[in-house]
């Protein structure tokens, strides 16, 4: 498992910026939230990933900036629009392609007919996104259709290898949810964390500051994936500046660093 930092710890900072922030302080794995059309530019992609190129740093994933639109983009009645909104989203696959991540961030509908219809209209962006060597994952949010860990589970049994999720441990406590249940509803499908502490003080923490089970969940995210990357996301009034940032991230580095060690023991 890889340990990163998304960008949008460092919002409302320019993406370009967060990220330089990021790597000149050596996190090596990045999540890139983009925030508006112009950062999907070809020229734009370009400069990304020569600064990451420079210091050597990976994109894990990509969360675009119309994810609250995605009700309207795929889940609406009329269908001029889906087709519109796949062609659009051929500018995120190759914004991805040029800064090398292969997973795309996707929130869904916030109410949708039944699970049926969720599953015929991911499935054609899941496809799209593999022309491109791109999976689409379901992220778990507490104001959509994917905040119930029971609706995660029967899409992932109707979608089967069709099917990736990103799973959100602060969203799942604010919807009420155990982080735990979308383990077990997601199972291997699981291929990127977005971690946070949570406890008495928020759900959206510093890894210390809350009460999570770090070891029992990433004992088990690693049964099911050892490839996993987890990445801390956490709101900008969640730390104090980039130095208690960064000591985040190396609290979740030297907890992921344990499961290497362990695999070269056996």
């Amino acid at each position: 498992m890889q340990a990163g930092v998304s960008t949008a710890c460092l919002y409302p900072k320019p993406v370009e910026e967060a990220l330089y922030d990021l790597a000149v302080n050596g996190v090596p794995c990045v999540e890139l939230f983009l925030n508006t059309h112009s950062e999907l530019r070809t020229s734009f992609a370009h400069g990304m990933a020569n600064m990451m190129k420079r210091f050597e740093v990976s994109c894990a994933s990509v969360h675009p900036f119309t994810c609250e639109m995605e009700q309207l983009m795929f889940f609406s009645d009329y269908e001029r629009r889906m087709t519109d909104a796949l062609e659009y989203h051929k500018l995120y696959f190759r914004f991805m392609n040029t800064v090398g991540a292969e997973l795309f961030v996707f929130h869904g509908p916030k109410h949708v007919r039944d699970t049926e219809q969720f599953c015929e209209r991911y499935s054609k962006l899941w496809r799209l996104g593999k022309e491109f060597g791109i999976e689409v994952a379901l992220e778990n949010v507490s104001r959509c259709a994917s905040a119930s860990s029971s609706f995660v589970r029967e899409a992932a049994e109707m979608l089967g290898s069709e099917f990736s999720f990103v799973l959100d441990t602060k969203q799942a406590v604010r919807a009420g949810e155990n982080p735990f249940s979308f383990l077990r509803a997601a199972g291997n499908r699981v291929r990127h964390v977005h971690i946070s502490d949570s406890g008495e003080l928020g759900d959206c923490l510093l890894i210390g500051r809350g009460s999570f089970r770090f070891g029992k969940f990433f004992d088990q995210l690693y049964r099911l994936n050892p490839d996993c990357t987890v990445v801390l996301e956490l709101y900008r009034s969640g730390f104090g500046g980039i130095s208690e940032l960064i000591s985040g991230y190396g609290t979740l580095a030297a907890m992921l660093g344990q499961y290497g060690r362990k695999e070269e023991e056996v």
